[in-house]
């Protein structure tokens, strides 16, 4: 066994940490590395009953159980095909304004985030439906990209969210009341991403030709409405069978998502997208994130509890409350560490190296819990669209038809102003907490 001070070990193990991923290795092995000689170095034999302890207590956390069945739930909706059924409802009534379709590709990406809650599924299914529908109209690259990448990524936050799954026992908070909570601000944040491209579209018409006169009025209204309600009932029905039960206190998140996953599966087979081969690809690729994010948590356990028991949680906590301006300077030092983090690193990891480091600090900080695990939550949406990390991008860069002639040049240019409106939706959510409270302090029975 070595002593080294904790300003060291900090030192050492987060910046170990950030030249593994800039080396190129997946985030697992530097996390998992490094707690493990770390804490050989330290606590010599002694540490391998705290790992054990440590990834024993995950694996037996009865709320991530929901992890594979909200996975499971969104991959088999992805094969239902009632994205395309939405998108072509929407069309109708929106093809004759300018920014229309953008504007409905955010739309039918927020409904698909209440159902789905897994960006990869959301991103690719708005990219096939979507993205060729606007560029064949004339639509600006960077415009159509960005509006892709925008509303996929609401399925990481607006519930059921996979994110909120796992953030909650990270931080000891109910994850029924994270889903609620996350209600307003991702539909306010859709919001917003709909009014930019609305007002952008108006100043620069040129981005977004408005549909011939002939296309938008050949259905008639009632047929209109009709197709529209068709369209919507079965994902309304689906988002009240999982969340209206968390909502009403009928059910916690684990068994609600179990009612997702079965509903799922029954609304894939009324359209007839279920068969032996759709089942065994769905649960495959459940079994891969499921098992990619338990790896990660694995080993951020490893490397947590070495940390803290090293004092380097000591030295964050003092650092961050050592900022200038109270607690709001310690507030955005730590949004401004989850920021540039998510330039490099997933937010599974961050999630599970960061939130036990920073969570006893929420109190002392005279914050509540849940607001701040949404603000946190609001920023992680920065990390989807910023590169070198940021997956929505390298999702629709692999699944966009080459023919469209889309770079990734013009895919970050498109996203850039979406990240500048996450940021004015976190000061909103700052200024005004109840934007955040107000729907989890109506939960009943939690």
């Amino acid at each position: 066994m070595i002593d080294i001070s904790p300003g060291l070990v900090t030192l050492i193990m987060l910046g170990g940490v950030i030249v593994g991923v800039f080396a190129g290795y997946p985030i697992a092995i530097p996390i998992g590395g490094l707690g493990i000689i770390m804490g050989y170095l330290l606590f010599g034999e002694g540490v391998f009953p705290l790992f054990y302890s440590r990834l024993f207590d995950l694996l037996r956390n009865y709320s991530l159980l929901a992890i594979p069945l909200f996975v499971f739930m969104g991959m088999m909706l992805e094969r239902s095909k009632i994205a395309e059924r939405m998108y072509d409802a929407l069309y109708g009534w929106f093809t004759g304004l300018r920014g229309g379709l953008a504007i409905v590709t955010v739309l039918v990406g927020t409904v698909l985030a209440a159902c789905v809650g897994v960006i990869a599924a959301s991103v690719t299914m708005l990219t096939l439906i979507a993205l060729p529908s606007m560029i064949k109209r004339g639509y600006n690259k960077s415009l159509a990209a960005g509006a892709v990448c925008a509303g996929g990524s609401l399925g990481i936050l607006i519930p059921p969210s996979v994110m909120l799954v796992v953030y909650g026992p990270m931080a000891q908070i109910s994850v029924g009341k994270l889903f609620m909570a996350a209600f307003t601000p991702g539909l306010l944040l859709s919001a917003l991403y709909c009014l930019y491209i609305a007002i952008r579209c108006i100043l620069q018409p040129s981005l977004a030709p408005a549909a011939p006169a002939e296309t938008t009025e050949k259905e008639p209204f009632l047929k209109r409405i009709s197709k529209l309600a068709r369209a919507l009932l079965p994902t309304t029905i689906l988002i009240l069978a999982v969340l209206g039960t968390i909502f009403f206190g009928i059910a916690p998140p684990t068994e609600a998502a179990a009612v997702g996953a079965l509903a799922a599966t029954a609304l894939a087979a009324v359209y007839r997208g279920v068969n032996w081969k759709v089942f065994r690809e769905t649960s495959i690729e459940t079994l891969k994130v499921t098992a990619m994010i338990m790896l990660i948590g694995g080993c951020s356990f490893a490397f947590v509890g070495v940390f803290l028991s090293a004092g380097g949680g000591k030295v964050v906590e003092n650092l961050i409350l050592s900022a200038p301006f109270g607690r709001w300077g310690a507030f955005f030092v730590i949004h401004l560490i989850i920021f540039l983090l998510g330039f490099l690193i997933d937010w599974t990891g961050i999630i599970f190296i960061m939130i036990p480091i920073i969570s006893p600090l929420v109190r002392l900080l005279g914050f509540d819990p849940i607001w701040f695990a949404l603000m946190i939550c609001l920023n992680f949406q920065t990390g989807f669209m910023t590169p070198p990390f940021a997956p929505a991008i390298f999702y629709l860069k692999g699944s966009v038809s080459p023919e469209l002639g889309i770079t990734t040049a013009d895919i970050i240019r498109g996203v850039i102003p979406f990240v500048g409106i996450i940021i004015v939706t976190l000061f909103m959510c700052a200024l005004f907490p109840q934007i955040i409270l107000w729907l989890p302090n109506l939960m009943i029975g939690q």
